[in-house]
Parts: C-alpha cells; structure tokens; sequence
C-alpha cells in the first residue's frame, strides 16, 4: 500500500487502479487453502518377531529369537492455515533369546541356543518427538523443525532437525534438503563373564567363577577394558528432487549423507578369536573379548523413485538405492509396490523388495578373528548376505467419513503383512495395522 501512495502522487493512471484495486473484497484477495483442514489422529501398532542362529551377543552363534510389540499415536493439528503441529508418541516392548544373554548365567544351563531369564531378556523403548512445519501463502515453500527423545535399557537419544521443501513449475518440481542431528549416550553393559576382568575386578575370584566349573581352558583370564568414551553423535544430511514427468508418470533423486562419531561398538557384544583357548560354563563359551569398531563412520546412499500410473486400476511404484560407507559396505537395493484398486474404497498393496551387500572390513564369523586385531565383530547385520521380504497389504479408505467415534471420523484402515529372509539363516516378519481419525 506505501508503493501505491507513492506512486498515486505522480501518476492519476496508478491512482485510478489502485482505487480500483481498494473494491476488491478482503476475503478473495487472501483466500487459501488451508494446508491442512483438521485435526488427524493416527494410531499404529505391529508385531515383530525374528529368529536365526547367528547372534552377536553370543559371538555369531546362538539364537537370535526376538518377539516385539510396538503402539504409536501420531496426533496433527492445524495451528491455523499455514502452520501444522505434529506429535508423535510410541512405546515397544520386546522379548529376546539373544540380549538374555547378556548373563546367560542366571538360571539353568547356560546355552547360547537358549534365552535366560535375566532382565536383558526384555525391554522397553519409549519415544517422543514434536514437530511444526510452516507453508507459505502460495503453498510453494515448507519448512519444518522437529525434536525427539527416545530411552531404552542402555542408551538415551535426544535428536533435532529441520527441512526445507521448495516447488516450482505450478508445483510439477519439488527439491527439498533436510538436516538431523542426534545425541545419544549408552549405558555400557558387558557380557557378564568379563566384567570381573575390568580395572578393579576380582578376576577368577568372583562369585561367577566360585559357584560354576570351568571347562576347556580353565586358566580364564581375557585381556579387557571397558570403552573410555559412551557418547555417541550422528549428523545426517539429505537432499531430495522430485519432477512429474508425464501426466501418468513420477520420478524423485535422493541423496543421503550420514558422520557417525563416538562409541559405534554395541558393549555386549561377544568376540571369540581363533587363537585363544576356548573356556566354558556349560555349554556357553566364556567371551575373550567384545566388538571393537573404529569410532566414527561415514554413510552415503543414492537413490531414485519411478512412479506410473497405469490405469484406474494399477499404479506401478518403483525403488532403487546405492549404498557405501568408509566401513568396506556396500550395497544395493530394490524394490516395487503395484497398489490395485478393486473398488472405490478397498486397494490391495503386494509388494517385493531385493537386498544385498559386502561384509564390513572388521567383520569375522565365529572363531576368525585375532586377539592382535585392532577392529572385530562378529554382528551378521556387518556380513556380506542377500536378503528377500515378500509383502502384502489391503487398504479401506472413506473420504467422507462416515463412520465416528465419539468426535473422530474414520478415514483409513491399512493391515499390511511382511515376510523377510535372509541368506543367512535369518528370517523374520511383521504385521502392522494402521488407522486414522479426522475430527469434525
């Protein structure tokens, strides 16, 4: 307004279309769509379970039965038009073979194909995380901030981030970048057994050793310290770019950057070294040392999305991604999702997803690794292995709500159901159902 006073003192050609202009109804000339219209609520629960003969915790034999149950709500809220806040809220509760044995000494015969009763047996994982996200008027520009915490047993997780999403081209491009930051802290725990060999233990003269018969090598006495540092940091970097190519046809470029810094060794984690004696309680092998990696780690994964819409019907939707770290791994994977819809309210969701990768420099099966090697692991998820996950889903979507809860209209119903093998002996599976709310 300040511009057309200054011009309506030079110029009566400004002046009559500024006086013009002034007729225009407040209301047409700031109208927009709100971005989002109401409060959503969104509920999501799974369960998981695993299981494979590969532990780490027992040095890369031993069970790796895992049963988790996770529950999440997930509540947006329109601030006004242009400004939406999230909150997103989960607890998951597991029961696993493998961290029980952590102290696999408590209870019965200790086995590594066995779970212990003692309370590395379970868990619960607990998170948090707030996030806002700002539009501008013309829709063509979106920032958002997020913060999270999240605890378990042996760590704590703090996290902050932010994106910036900008369209262009009536909305047909979309380039966008992303930055995240976590802090976390573990609780270091050790395997059970070598905790009396730390600075200040009482070695062979423990309770441990006093009330259990060792057998194999009976003079027990592995060389162990505990990690100086229990901080770990990560900062991750992405940037994305989005372009519709044909009105039937989508394609996206990612691009993600991870600096991983601190204590990037999982404590409990066992380590048996092919020149050592081995020493046992039962039939558990007593550990000569746990996983040692260096302490920082630098990721870097390409990727693209191709999506096509075939028909009323059938949309095709595709994935690849090229991974590599300063670890020794690299990877690749693939995936397609045909979503069909065989009436206006119910879409089936099959899906198939290819995975491989080379082992990390520091990895070592069972027994391979050398008491005079600085970095080792015995963690298969650092192994070189192929994997194939099967999926399916079914969708049941009301755009108009017709069913209520209280003051909440159900929108969507999404079961999904997936299936994942590893060459490895590994397998598991998950079933997840979601469902969200819109409020009046």
């Amino acid at each position: 307004m300040c511009i057309l006073k200054y011009f309506f003192s030079t110029s009566l050609l400004l002046a009559s279309f500024a006086s013009f202009a002034q007729q225009i109804p407040d209301s047409a000339s700031i109208y927009k769509k709100r971005v989002l219209e109401t409060t959503e609520v969104d509920f999501l629960t799974s369960y998981y379970g695993q299981d494979g003969d590969n532990a780490a915790v027992s040095g890369g034999i031993g069970s790796e039965k895992l049963d988790d149950i996770t529950g999440t709500i997930v509540i947006s809220i329109p601030l006004n038009d242009d400004d939406v806040l999230s909150i997103d809220a989960g607890i998951s509760a597991y029961t696993s073979a493998s961290s029980s044995n952590i102290n696999p000494f408590d209870h019965g015969q200790a086995d590594p194909f066995q779970a212990s009763s003692g309370a590395s047996s379970s868990d619960v994982w607990t998170n948090f995380t707030g996030g806002y996200s700002h539009s501008s008027d013309d829709r063509n520009n979106i920032w958002s901030a997020k913060v999270s915490v999240s605890t378990e047993f042996d760590y704590v997780s703090t996290g902050v981030g932010g994106s910036y999403t900008k369209l262009f081209h009536e909305q047909n491009t979309e380039i966008s970048a992303h930055l995240n930051v976590y802090i976390d802290t573990w609780k270091a725990i050790y395997p059970y057994e070598l905790r009396p060999f730390a600075k200040g233990g009482n070695g062979l003269n423990n309770s441990l050793f006093r009330r259990n018969t060792i057998t194999g090598n009976t003079n027990y006495n592995p060389n162990f310290s505990e990690f100086n540092s229990e901080g770990r940091n990560s900062y991750s970097l992405g940037f994305g770019f989005s372009q519709i190519l044909h009105k039937n046809i989508q394609g996206s470029l990612l691009l993600d950057v991870v600096k991983q810094q601190g204590l990037l060794s999982t404590p409990f984690q066992r380590v048996y070294f092919k020149d050592l004696e081995d020493s046992f309680i039962d039939n558990f092998q007593l550990a000569d040392g746990v996983e040692q990696l260096p302490d920082s780690r630098f990721k870097v994964a390409i990727g693209g999305r191709l999506n096509g819409y075939l028909n009323e019907t059938i949309v095709l939707r595709t994935f690849y991604r090229y991974y590599f770290d300063d670890w020794g791994i690299t990877s690749h994977t693939a995936s397609i999702e045909v979503p069909i819809k065989i009436t206006d309210k119910f879409t089936l969701y099959p899906s198939y997803r290819f995975y491989n990768q080379t082992a990390a420099d520091y990895f070592n099966p069972y027994e391979s690794a050398l008491s005079t090697d600085k970095f080792y692991t015995s963690d298969y998820d650092l192994s070189e292995y192929s994997s194939n996950q099967f999926g399916f889903g079914v969708a049941y979507t009301d755009i108009f709500t017709k069913t209520h809860i209280w003051k909440f209209g159900l929108k969507s119903i999404d079961l999904k159901f997936y299936q994942y093998d590893r060459n490895t002996t590994f397998s598991s599976n998950i079933i997840t159902v979601g469902v969200k709310f819109v409020m009046d």
